[in-house]
């Protein structure tokens, strides 16, 4: 069953000299235990897409259900903060806050603080595969592939089965970029998330489950050979 619905969707940009037609009838269902990615070129689209599905505005026409719900139907604020767990390329970190307590922090907006949420940290923490010690370190003391691990300990934190990720391997090297790829492929085949990656890296294309070419914006799905 669908966890995500888009239907028909447009979305435009207008300014005072032009208008842009970023998304022109988008329709696609989305599944848990997938990994799918969303391919294309800059100004191609798939950022206002991605970000259309995280409920950082709404379709200008058409409509985006979770779990059957109409996101224009939902409080916004509320979906980002429960529903829709997004890991940013440039990690978004809090840099003064402490590996454990930036993993917190959703909790805490959701009433749940103290300590079972320094115990969830800790167990977030050796899912994506970093040692206990880092929960007392800042983000600046850790590289650039470790804290996109601690960005997506802090989006398992807010205990939602969808996964939006925007460029995840942007600023990595090669190897962190892989290790990041794997992680996410292993909470959607093991853990039955929903995870859709928005990326112009057609080297992550053999390990997704599905992949969308968004040309013009258009989406032109095109077969691809997951490595399960």
């Amino acid at each position: 069953m669908s966890i995500l619905e888009v239907e028909n969707v447009r979305f435009r940009y207008r300014s005072r000299y032009q208008q842009v037609d970023a998304l022109k009838g988008v329709t696609y269902q989305f599944e848990q235990g997938k990994v799918y990615g969303l391919i294309g070129k800059s100004g191609s689209g798939k950022s206002t897409l991605l970000s259309l599905l995280a409920g950082l505005d709404l379709p200008q026409e058409g409509e985006i259900r979770f779990e059957g719900v109409p996101t224009a139907k939902m409080e916004l604020n509320r979906y980002r903060r429960e529903k829709a767990a997004v890991i940013y390329q440039s990690f978004r970190l809090f840099p003064l806050l402490t590996v454990q307590e930036n993993v917190t922090y959703p909790m805490e907006l959701r009433g749940f603080g103290g300590k079972a949420a320094r115990e969830k940290a800790k167990e977030l923490i050796s899912r994506v595969n970093l040692p206990e010690t880092a929960l007392n370190r800042y983000p600046s003391m850790l590289s650039g592939g470790e804290q996109q691990r601690v960005a997506i300990a802090r989006a398992l934190s807010m205990d939602t089965k969808l996964l939006l990720a925007d460029e995840p391997t942007g600023n990595l090297d090669t190897e962190n970029g892989d290790r990041i790829i794997d992680i996410l492929v292993q909470l959607a085949h093991e853990e039955k998330y929903c995870v859709i990656i928005a990326t112009h890296d057609m080297d992550i294309l053999p390990r997704l489950d599905e992949a969308c070419r968004v040309v013009d914006g258009k989406l032109i799905r095109q077969s691809t050979v997951s490595q399960r």
